[in-house]
């Protein structure tokens, strides 16, 4: 079966050569990885085989959070139009998985026709049965952000007595199951409702090895006043950081996902500022996609590698006639000391090891005798892969990068702030006066030209030494005043006149307005008379 295992060590040491990323994922995935997947039974306890699709998708964003929190009207906010099987309402109204996707024509297509669609990476969901895909669904719709990801709407999840009615399929673990797929994770939660219901909490824990692809949105964040806001989002980290048991904190976005007015319009700007960081994230992804892909490979090849331990451990302690059922439970039970002789004989981190609960369940009803014993050929080529072929592809991926164009998600809100003057930040810092006939430094320019004639002029300019002098009061770092006499000095004669003077003062008060300087000047802020040298 596995005759590629036959070829000698020199060749097998020299890395594939591949055309694409995508390509290469897959190649190193069928040849590499699966065999030792397949002979450790690793699909039986982790994650089901990956097939074609799952490279060959779009990024994926997932979206997670209790009912009512406003999860269907975010993905309705960013395509800017209904999509078919779309449902809101204060209470839980999104009863299915609903995967948003691009689609010629408007459509739902049921869940067991999509787990057989060779095209659609959802194929191996069908082991959760039919009480899932009754409740999973995809809405097709042509509309230009989804030519560039697709979203996953979940159900909302209850709270109080509600979370003990059974859903007649494990919640937590289709949704990690979509994590582990997924390009981003946003957990949404209300302003007005931060209580974390036990059934949520069971799906943060669930989602913990995913959270370098975790953001948090705390949604209508405009119904509460500033101070309210303040103690609301302290109380969220406070239980975010119990749940998600890590030093770093998730980023937390904070906002009002909606067309509607602003209910208290105080903290406007900061929303604003908030919704364009969120935007930026998520258009990120496409760009992204291929790296995102390639480490989660390496973080299924470092998961495949330790489960392989584990098991070919176990295999090598049963005894080989009597005793077995004996034996078996006392293995389970010492399971957390078999994980700690496999990290010290191979030097593996504890971060790779499987959860230690989990893995004693699953292994309770595995019949130990089916167990391999360790094949080092399989781990081997693994690590050769991991050593060798993975920074091909790293490679490649930058390759790849700098040869396409800017990918970025386009259309729906994405578009409604790119131009014009609802852009964040128009007319506001450096932008200021973009839109004025007369310039904008000229308001103020008589109190500068005060200053610029104490400063000793020789025939109208003065020299670095004495304007650095006055510009230091400003009390900025030198870096950024460096930055400002870049901008100011437009002739680039060491040297600045009234007005370039006048400039390099209007600059820095921008900066110490708490604005970002331009990288080049904007054509608004040059001084009348000297337009002509730049053109």
């Amino acid at each position: 079966m596995f005759s590629w295992l036959g070829t000698d060590d020199r060749r097998r040491k020299d890395p594939e050569v591949f055309q694409t990323v995508s390509e290469g994922l897959k190649k190193l995935y069928k040849t590499k990885l699966l065999p030792l997947e397949e002979h450790y039974k690793f699909h039986e306890f982790h994650s089901p085989a990956l097939e074609d699709a799952d490279f060959d998708n779009k990024p994926m964003v997932l979206l997670v959070g209790q009912y009512s929190t406003g999860k269907t009207t975010f993905i309705r906010y960013l395509l800017e139009q209904d999509f078919p099987g779309m449902r809101i309402g204060p209470e839980p109204t999104t009863d299915s998985f609903i995967a948003v996707m691009q689609g010629d024509v408007e459509g739902i297509v049921p869940g067991n026709a999509l787990v057989v669609d060779p095209k659609k990476p959802f194929r191996k969901l069908n082991a959760f049965g039919n009480a899932f895909l009754n409740r999973f669904v995809c809405a097709q719709l042509p509309n230009p952000v989804l030519e560039s990801i697709s979203v996953i709407d979940t159900p909302g999840i209850l709270s109080g007595e509600k979370q003990r009615i059974s859903r007649g399929y494990d919640f937590a673990a289709v949704l990690e199951w979509f994590a582990e797929r997924v390009d981003r994770i946003i957990l949404l939660f209300d302003a007005h409702k931060l209580d974390i219901s036990d059934e949520f909490s069971e799906v943060i824990k669930a989602l913990k090895n995913h959270e370098d692809k975790m953001r948090v949105v705390l949604n209508k964040a405009d119904q509460i006043e500033t101070q309210q806001l303040m103690r609301v989002y302290g109380a969220l980290m406070w239980s975010l950081g119990k749940i998600v048991n890590t030093p770093e904190v998730i980023r937390v976005y904070i906002g009002s996902f909606w067309s509607h007015p602003l209910l208290i319009p105080d903290n406007r700007k900061l929303f604003e500022a908030e919704e364009q960081d969120l935007f930026r994230d998520i258009q990120s992804l496409p760009r992204n996609a291929a790296l995102r892909k390639l480490n989660d490979l390496i973080k299924r090849a470092r998961l495949a590698k330790v489960h392989a331990y584990i098991i070919s451990s176990l295999k090598k302690e049963m005894p080989s006639v009597f005793g077995k059922d004996n034996k078996k439970k006392e293995l389970v039970n010492n399971l957390g000391e078999i994980y700690a002789r496999i990290e010290r004989e191979h030097q593996i981190s504890p971060g790779d090891f499987p959860n230690l609960r989990k893995m004693q369940d699953q292994l309770h009803t595995q019949d130990f005798s089916k167990f391999q014993p360790l094949k080092s050929k399989l781990l081997e080529t693994v690590e050769d892969m991991l050593a060798n072929d993975i920074a091909q592809l790293m490679v490649l991926v930058r390759q790849e990068e700098s040869q396409r164009p800017t990918q970025m998600v386009k259309g729906g809100a994405f578009e409604g702030t790119l131009h014009g003057p609802f852009g964040h930040g128009y007319g506001e810092g450096a932008g200021e006066g973009i839109d004025d006939a007369e310039w904008v430094v000229a308001r103020d320019k008589p109190m500068y030209d005060e200053i610029f004639y104490t400063l000793s002029p020789v025939d109208g300019k003065i020299t670095g030494a004495n304007a650095k002098k006055e510009m230091v009061r400003s009390k900025l770092p030198n870096t950024v005043l460096g930055k400002i006499w870049k901008l100011a000095d437009i002739d680039k004669d060491g040297m600045l006149d009234d007005e370039e003077f006048a400039l390099a003062n209007h600059l820095i008060k921008v900066k110490l307005e708490g604005h970002e300087l331009p990288n080049e000047l904007p054509s608004h802020l040059l001084p009348p008379s000297k337009r002509k040298i730049t053109e």
